[in-house]
C-alpha cells in the first residue's frame, strides 16, 4: 500500500494549526502528581507526560515542562504520590492544573480531600480509587540530541506502596474499565475514556508455544 505521508523536521516546524506530536502518542495516561514543601504545604498537578516504566521494583515517573512546584516539592522532600484520575475526577482534576501561588492548596480549590500517605510524607487524594505512593529514585534534567538541556524534567519514583478501591477488583483482577481512567490527548482540550466494549485480546507468540 502507498501511503501519502505529511512530512516535517520538528526544529523547523509542522506547518500545521496544532502540533500534533501529543495527539500521535496519545491517549495517554495521566500523572496526578500530589507533593509537600519542606513547610507542609500541599500541592497537586496533573501532568500529561506520564507512564510506568518497570515491573519489580515498580518505577513511574512524570515530565514537567519547566521546574514547577511539583519538581521543586519531590526534589526537597524526595516523596510523592500519583493519583488515578477518573471520569467522575476529571473536571477536578483539570481545576488542578490552574497556575496558582505556591502557598496555595489545590486539593480545596478543586474541592478534593487530602489523606495522609502510610509509607511516606505526603497527602494522597482520598476521592481517588488508585493511588501509589513513590519514593524518588532520579530527577533528570532532559537533553536535545547536541547535549544542549531543556527546560524539562523527568521525575522517576519506586513505588513503595499501592492503595485500589476494592469495587475495582473482581475475584482478585483489577478491572482497569471498571476505573474509568481518563487519558489525554492531543490538541488544547481533548480527553478520552475506556469501555469493554473497546477491548480485545492479544496472546503473545512465546505465550502460545508454550
Amino acid at each position: 500500500m502507498t501511503r501519502q505521508r505529511y512530512s516535517y523536521q520538528p526544529r523547523a516546524g509542522h506547518g500545521l494549526p496544532h502540533d500534533p506530536l501529543n495527539a500521535i502518542i496519545g491517549p495517554r495516561p495521566i500523572g496526578w502528581i500530589s507533593s509537600q514543601s519542606r513547610s507542609g504545604q500541599r500541592n497537586l498537578a496533573p501532568y500529561s507526560f506520564f507512564n510506568c516504566f518497570n515491573y519489580q521494583p515498580p518505577v513511574i515517573g512524570f515530565a514537567s515542562s519547566g521546574w514547577k512546584d511539583s519538581v521543586q516539592n519531590i526534589s526537597e522532600s524526595g516523596v510523592f504520590v500519583w493519583n488515578l484520575a477518573t471520569r467522575p475526577l476529571a473536571e477536578a482534576m483539570n481545576e488542578t492544573s490552574a497556575s496558582i501561588p505556591a502557598d496555595q492548596d489545590e486539593f480545596a480549590l478543586a474541592g478534593l480531600t487530602p489523606i495522609a500517605a502510610s509509607q511516606i510524607e505526603c497527602s494522597m487524594v482520598a476521592d481517588s480509587p488508585v493511588n501509589f505512593e513513590c519514593r524518588l529514585t532520579q530527577l533528570i534534567r532532559l537533553q536535545d540530541a547536541y547535549g544542549a538541556e531543556l527546560e524539562s524534567w523527568l521525575v522517576l519514583g519506586e513505588v513503595v506502596a499501592i492503595h485500589i478501591d476494592k469495587s475495582l477488583l473482581d475475584e482478585g483482577i483489577y478491572q482497569t474499565a471498571r476505573a474509568e481512567p481518563v487519558l489525554r490527548a492531543g490538541g488544547p482540550s481533548a480527553y478520552y475514556g475506556i469501555s469493554e466494549a473497546q477491548r480485545f485480546d492479544l496472546v503473545r507468540p512465546d505465550a502460545r508455544r508454550k
